[in-house]
């Protein structure tokens, strides 16, 4: 019943924020001599959140945000030395190794056997296909759509572009605000997988369990099961 699955990649198919928690922790110990590490992240929270706008997703808006927080908690005192500092740390977030999550590695085979995959993610465009292609997984996929936000008209376009029915169409991923509530809205199917933590700026409503088009598994080596189970009902309708 579904021409294309879709997938969230950033705690999705890979662990991602694992890097920020690390480098949001380096950071506060770089400004320890300024400020208590509570205040120093939570000044780092809004200067990302206020960024957004003008940089959008991605380390490299979060490392300009790192630079910009630091100037201001330091009224202007820190050293070219720790902005460098700041640099190599984004840098390192860059060539971190891809860690799959569990599952990942042995359920997006197989799902490509049987349907069309897709990655939808957002972010920076370099950054998100040289992940893609040093996960191994790139060859599952018969098209990767990068895009700056992931809403209700982004979905519209991206579908049309596809010549993807809302209805036909399926969204794994980690984030209600972006994976799933945009999807349900346009008529879609969409399976939430919650990651260990969440991002301050993905929160987002859960719709009530039984809602039509919405399900909830605890990790992806369950989707094979629960698309079993789908097309099942739909069978007998």
């Amino acid at each position: 019943m579904f021409d294309v699955i879709a997938f969230d990649a950033d705690d999705t198919l890979w662990h991602t924020k694992r890097l920020y928690v690390n480098a949001q922790n380096k950071f506060a110990q770089l400004l320890a001599a300024y400020h208590p590490a509570e205040w120093v992240n939570q000044r780092l929270s809004q200067t990302e959140a206020r960024n957004i706008e003008h940089f959008g997703y991605g380390i490299k808006s979060f490392a300009l945000s790192m630079i910009e927080t630091a100037v201001e908690l330091t009224e202007g005192r820190i050293s070219g030395r720790d902005i460098q500092a700041l640099l190599d740390l984004a840098k390192t977030m860059l060539n971190a190794p891809i860690e799959l999550l569990p599952y990942v590695k042995a359920t997006i085979p197989v799902l490509s056997a049987c349907y069309h995959l897709m990655v939808i993610s957002k972010g920076d465009l370099l950054d998100q296909e040289t992940k893609i292609t040093r996960s191994g997984l790139g060859d599952y996929f018969q098209a990767v759509e990068i895009v700056s936000e992931k809403d209700r008209q982004s979905y519209q376009r991206l579908l049309k572009r596809h010549s993807i029915e809302p209805g036909r169409f399926l969204m794994v991923g980690n984030s209600l605000r972006s994976d799933i509530l945009p999807v349900l809205e346009l008529g879609g199917t969409a399976v939430y997988i919650p990651y260990e933590t969440e991002w301050l700026h993905e929160a987002g409503t859960a719709p009530p369990q039984g809602q039509p088009g919405y399900y909830t598994i605890q990790h992806i080596g369950q989707l094979p099961a629960l698309l079993e189970r789908i097309h099942s009902s739909q069978g007998r309708k």
